[in-house]
């Protein structure tokens, strides 16, 4: 499956030439689009998911990813070329595409290029592709050092400016509601969430990702105000996010940013995250933090409830702290890629 931004928002083939190609080996990431359409280029989903993630097939789905890959960088011809990471394999072909043309790739690196342990054993190849790329996105200070520390030019940048667009509404009852936005991975406190969901009973939780990832036993304890939303088309999460009362987003993994959490932010809805120091340097305004257990996310739910006014107020501010930061961050990484 290969899925790019409607062409009306990006201008023809001709007028794309020369500006910036988003290269994303996944089905999906909001930050790869809105990174794209922040500096006027194109995003592109190169993904054979129907080849699996399996040992016996994932070379071959790498090398038809790869192929599609340079077959857009020929067509499109960009003046830079950015690249989600992980995989780091999607890297190669920009990297490829540098030796034959010249043109300037930048490595988005997500915490899990870097931490997860599928990508332990890539660290090398992480590196050596670092140290040839115009910079490597990270979005923290700790990720900034260790790829720095192994030779690579980084670019800090915690998040970009989201926004949905469209008109579907996602549907909510009425009551207080807490969007929690999670893809039920291993480092979300799941469980917690949703003993303390059972401790709210008039509160709403509506809980996005794909439910057959969810581990059976813990499904099995889900309280009866947590709806499974299953996959939400981008305009009805945005009308979720947007219209709950908070976003609820966590993670047991030190230094990884929450991207749920900054996408509710820049629509000016307050957020519930976890109390790591990046996250409350990231969110200082708008936000109530928690060690992931049970007892503090009830109370930060009930917090958010009893303040929620001071809470928004936060949110917008924040909000707006965001969009002048990027647009610092923006000039910067345009001039190191000669833009």
């Amino acid at each position: 499956m290969m899925r790019k931004m409607d062409e009306e928002k990006n201008g023809s083939s001709e007028t794309r030439q020369g500006q910036i190609t988003y290269i994303s080996w996944a089905e999906y990431c909001s930050r790869s689009d809105n990174t794209a359409r922040e500096l006027a280029g194109t995003s592109h989903m190169v993904y054979l998911g129907a080849l699996g993630s399996n040992p016996f097939t994932i070379l071959f789905k790498y090398l038809g990813q790869f192929v599609m890959t340079m077959r857009i960088l020929w067509r499109e011809k960009p003046r830079a070329v950015f690249v989600m990471s992980p995989p780091v394999i999607a890297v190669l072909p920009a990297y490829v595409y540098k030796l034959l043309t010249g043109t300037p790739f930048v490595i988005d690196a997500h915490t899990a290029a870097f931490l997860h342990p599928r990508w332990k054993h890539f660290q090398w190849l992480q590196h050596w592709l670092g140290r040839r790329a115009a910079t490597t996105i990270v979005t923290n200070d700790h990720l900034a050092e260790y790829v720095q520390k192994n030779g690579g030019h980084t670019t800090i940048i915690r998040d970009v400016p989201i926004v949905y667009e469209g008109t579907e509404t996602y549907p909510l009852n009425g009551r207080f509601t807490v969007a929690v936005v999670c893809s039920f991975n291993y480092d979300e406190p799941i469980e917690a969430i949703y003993e303390a969901a059972a401790q709210l009973p008039d509160v709403r939780f509506y809980m996005t990702g794909n439910p057959k990832d969810l581990d059976p036993a813990i499904a099995a304890k889900k309280p009866e105000n947590v709806t499974l939303t299953g996959f939400l088309s981008d305009e009805a999460y945005g009308s979720l996010i947007s219209n709950a009362g908070a976003v609820m987003t966590l993670t047991t993994r030190d230094h990884t940013m929450l991207r749920g959490a900054y996408e509710a932010i820049y629509q000016g809805t307050p957020v519930i995250v976890s109390d790591w120091k990046m996250l409350r340097e990231a969110f200082d305004d708008g936000a109530v933090h928690v060690d992931n257990s049970v007892e503090q996310i009830v109370a930060a739910v009930n917090e958010m409830q009893v303040n929620h006014k001071r809470y928004k107020e936060g949110a917008l501010k924040l909000m707006q702290r965001k969009h002048e930061r990027w647009q610092r961050t923006k000039e910067q990484l345009l001039a190191r890629i000669g833009r």
